[in-house]
């Protein structure tokens, strides 16, 4: 004879404990869910859906996020009309993740674009840049590196707040990492001023400009991260910035860490009448 087994109240009370706790995991992960989906869509809004075309240059991107799949990062790059004309081409790396890290990101974008407007110095740009995002009151800071280009001439002017250096290198085979001096990162300390290194560009080759998430993680010093990065530059000679991009980008998986990355390859086809 079949007889119905009734919970005691206690496991009635358990049960329901169980269920009420399950219900706040659910939303947790739902709200964890909503908070990625925004953020990642804010940082596809912030860098920009296409870059501009220069007379004599070809410019190719690529982004990977973070791998963790929920944390938006702030890594950016940009390309804008300097005053008088001339290229500029920006990178960088907001300190932190999420919401608020892809926020300043914009306004660290912003802040490029309507200096350039009035000076073609990217000293200038990112002194002036700096003092601005500490005017915000924001505290978060970005690292950035930022060319001046004029493909005409081949004038090259390279600037970097706490960023990582850029690599060159050349169709006949020759490649490096610019050295060159640099300043603190946008937005901690006011007053600061940004070295200029100038050099003329003189055959045609390959700028390439990247965040530390390509090149650098707990398994893999920056050192030997640049050092793949130019030997891939120093093997490219002609082809296309897109192909270029798209094999350094894949430097980031020998980091070992999940951090986001960005390039910015810069294809210089060499001064008009040279060729």
């Amino acid at each position: 004879m079949n007889q119905r087994r009734h919970a005691s109240d206690s496991t009635q009370e358990l049960l329901h404990t169980l269920g009420r706790l399950v219900d706040q995991a659910l939303d947790n992960i739902r709200l964890q869910r909503a908070q990625a989906e925004f953020g990642m869509a804010l940082q596809r809004h912030m860098l920009p859906f296409a870059l501009p075309e220069f007379p004599g240059i070809r410019l190719a991107t690529r982004y990977t996020p973070c791998q963790d799949g929920m944390a938006v990062g702030g890594d950016f790059y940009d390309a804008f009309a300097m005053r008088n004309g001339v290229a500029g081409i920006a990178i960088g790396d907001v300190q932190g993740h999420g919401v608020e890290a892809a926020a300043f990101m914009g306004e660290a974008r912003a802040s490029l674009r309507a200096l350039a407007s009035v000076t073609a110095d990217p000293g200038e740009v990112l002194t002036c840049t700096n003092d601005l995002l500490i005017a915000l009151g924001c505290d978060l800071f970005t690292t950035c590196c930022l060319v001046s280009f004029v493909p005409e001439s081949g004038d090259l002017g390279v600037a970097r707040a706490g960023h990582v250096p850029m690599v060159w290198g050349t169709d006949s085979g020759e490649s490096g990492v610019s050295l060159d001096a640099g300043g603190m990162p946008l937005g901690i300390l006011p007053d600061q001023t940004y070295p200029v290194a100038r050099r003329q560009v003189t055959e045609p080759g390959y700028l390439v400009l990247l965040t530390d998430g390509v090149v650098e993680g707990p398994s893999y010093p920056i050192d030997e991260g640049l050092a793949e990065v130019a030997r891939l530059v120093g093997a490219a000679s002609g082809v296309a910035p897109d192909v270029l991009a798209s094999q350094v980008i894949q430097v980031a998986d020998l980091t070992g860490h999940d951090d986001d990355a960005a390039v910015l390859v810069v294809r210089y086809d060499g001064r008009p009448g040279t060729g």
